[in-house]
């Protein structure tokens, strides 16, 4: 017989050399279990997926309930759909006044890459900012303007007019010109191993866009629904965006994302020409009844209060000769090791303790920790406690 090891290795189309290769079979809460009966605590929630935890009672209920109603019925915006709605009138009411219109689809990647077009539309304008270690999706479009040149080099050529920037450097928003359709940028950077905003920067960011007619795109894939402490990353800039995007932790587990602006410049996509932009499963019902659920969820559970703290904790307990630097903001943190070796022999020890974390994809040399936001004191203790001793481990090898 076949094990679903060898099927995984034949069939599954494979993204690295060295998958991690986890048989899961279980989700709950902040652990994962194993073909073998292995225990995992999560450290990574999927990447800032499984915001809520795994299989949330919550989040399952609301998937059944709405699947034996219906599932797919039409192609985006066309049939007036429950669950499309109210989840809609959910998030604009969490959200600034100016964002109040949201076009739902199914992923981070495709929720940039609606937003360029849109930010296109709206000013009659080609030229897109990008900042330097910056990810936002790999599809042909966003793949344009993911701040990390071996990325890109093998797929080109690629769009046309995209110009990188230093997050954080307020000189280079000169290139910031009349001719930008948009700045497309992280409140918080995920990928370049947690990178927190400086506010005069975002603020200055504001207003030259501002001046120039430019459309400022927040990524909030990564920075959304709690992350970082507050419900949206943007937050921690105070500063409010034209567009903004979102995805991840938005559907408790299940695939949907959305960009957001208002309903006067996302009215541009209705004609000049129709159907400017199109999903087939965008918003698909079920996806939306779990997004709406997750959202009560973490105002019902007051998940935002204890955040902070949480994350606190784990900065009072991550202590060693070893690591360089630990930043980051509410449950998204890096951990920065001397290299990338270090890191992934830190990481493989984590994973054999039963604790699972991961590296970032631009700073290989960082560990990330951004687990499910309800974990618990206890837990983060445990957690700490073995990677503490996967460095001690480590760094005592010859």
């Amino acid at each position: 017989m076949i094990s679903p090891r060898e099927l995984f290795h034949s069939y599954v189309a494979q993204t690295s050399p060295k998958p991690m290769g986890l048989e899961i079979i279980k989700g709950e809460g902040v652990y994962l279990y194993g073909s073998k009966g292995e225990k995992y605590l999560d450290l990574i929630a999927g990447i800032s997926v499984s915001n809520v935890g795994h299989n949330h009672p919550s989040i399952v209920n609301a998937v059944k309930e709405q699947a034996e109603k219906y599932m797919h019925l039409m192609v985006y915006g066309e049939y007036i759909q429950t669950p499309q709605v109210k989840l809609a009138e959910k998030i604009a009411g969490l959200l600034p006044k100016n964002l109040n219109n949201v076009y739902f689809v199914n992923s981070g990647s495709e929720a940039n890459e609606g937003a360029l077009k849109l930010a296109k539309r709206h000013t009659g304008k080609r030229k897109i900012i990008y900042c330097q270690s910056a990810y936002h999706g790999s599809t042909q479009g966003v793949l344009s303007v993911i701040g990390h040149e071996d990325f890109k080099k093998p797929f080109e050529p690629l769009l046309p007019e995209t110009h990188a920037i230093t997050f954080n450097n307020i000189e280079d928003l000169d290139i910031i010109c009349d001719d930008t359709a948009a700045v497309l940028i992280e409140p918080v950077q995920g990928e370049a191993g947690i990178v927190m905003p400086d506010k005069k920067f975002m603020q200055a960011l504001r207003e030259r866009c501002t001046e120039k007619g430019t459309m400022l795109i927040f990524d909030e894939v990564q920075t959304g629904f709690g992350r970082t402490g507050t419900f949206w990353g943007q937050d921690q800039t105070e500063v409010v965006p034209d567009i903004m995007t979102i995805a991840k932790g938005m559907g408790g587990g299940m695939p949907i994302g959305a960009f957001i602006s208002s309903a006067e410049i996302m009215h541009c996509l209705t004609h000049h020409p129709v159907l400017g932009h199109i999903t087939t499963f965008g918003g698909h019902p079920v996806c939306c009844a779990a997004s709406l659920a997750c959202i009560e969820t973490i105002q019902k559970e007051d998940l935002l209060s204890g955040i902070n703290k949480k994350g606190a904790l784990f900065k009072s307990l991550l202590k060693h000769p070893g690591i360089v630097e630990l930043r980051g903001v509410g449950l998204f943190l890096a951990i920065e090791f001397k290299d990338s070796e270090f890191n992934f022999a830190v990481i493989e020890e984590c994973i054999k303790a039963g604790v699972i974390t991961d590296w970032f994809l631009f700073n290989d040399k960082c560990l990330r920790i951004a687990p499910p936001l309800i974990i618990r004191e206890k837990e983060i203790t445990e957690a700490c406690q073995v990677i503490v001793q996967a460095i001690e481990t480590v760094s005592s090898r010859p």
